[in-house]
């Protein structure tokens, strides 16, 4: 526990200087979400933004079993298949897995 959350301040501290902004959780998703799209820059709407979330979402729970990578549609998102009910844990445990995740995924 303690190293989950150390590493994550560190992780945390590493993207805030790259990106000289305070960055949250839902926002390194996002850029994860954004790496995994792989589009060329647009604005996306609100409702793709809740979808870029998801699959940064998707791809971090699906190193843990959680998620199966499905393929990637005519417009090129990548789609998902659930595998594991991730609303089985807690919203804390589901915070520690995916801050793991994301740990992995950067690192």
């Amino acid at each position: 526990m303690k190293d989950l959350e150390k590493n994550w301040s560190l992780l945390i501290a590493r993207l805030e200087k790259q990106f000289d902004y305070d960055i949250t959780l839902k926002g390194v998703l996002y850029l994860i979400g954004l790496q995994e799209l792989n589009m060329p820059e647009k604005s996306f709407s609100k409702e793709e933004k809740v979808d870029v979330l998801h699959i940064a979402t998707c791809k971090i729970l699906s190193s843990f079993g959680y998620y199966r990578f499905n393929g990637v549609d005519e417009d090129g998102w990548p789609h998902y298949e659930e595998v594991r009910a991730i609303k089985n844990l807690s919203e804390i445990d589901q915070e520690k897995l995916i801050k793991e995740g994301i740990i992995k995924y950067i690192s």
